[in-house]
């Protein structure tokens, strides 16, 4: 088996996780689904992602939490229900590692460096 046919396995891996990182997963299903063993998909995922593919959810998921909070507005709680967290203080220290700083101090930083942008509700007024 090739590499390119192995990567495109994992291609679709990658997209199968991108729709659906807030669901929990097995990573044995995830490798059958794309047909390979356990221990070959883990390699190939490492080697394409440099990192597991449960890192590589959690990523997905803080990614997309700090898109929620910036973007819609949302509290950090909420955010991190709507892409799988069920406990708030874990979203909290794991989004701390990622990013370097709790949620609430990195959005607040964030708003204060970028132009400000009228809100939806701004937009539609004038």
């Amino acid at each position: 088996m090739s590499i390119d046919s192995q990567g495109y396995r994992i291609a679709k891996a990658i997209d199968w996780l991108k729709l659906r990182y807030a669901e929990p997963f097995s990573v044995e299903k995830l490798a059958a689904r794309v047909q390979m063993s356990t221990p070959t998909f883990h390699h190939h995922f490492r080697q394409l992602t440099a990192m597991s593919p449960l890192q590589y959810q959690k990523w997905l998921r803080l990614n997309e939490a700090k898109r929620l909070m910036l973007n819609e507005h949302m509290d950090s709680a909420s955010a991190a229900f709507k892409v799988g967290y069920e406990s708030p203080s874990q979203f909290s220290r794991e989004y701390s590692r990622l990013f370097g700083a709790p949620p609430k101090r990195d959005i607040a930083a964030l708003r204060e460096t970028e132009p400000a942008k009228p809100s939806m509700r701004e937009a539609r007024a004038s």
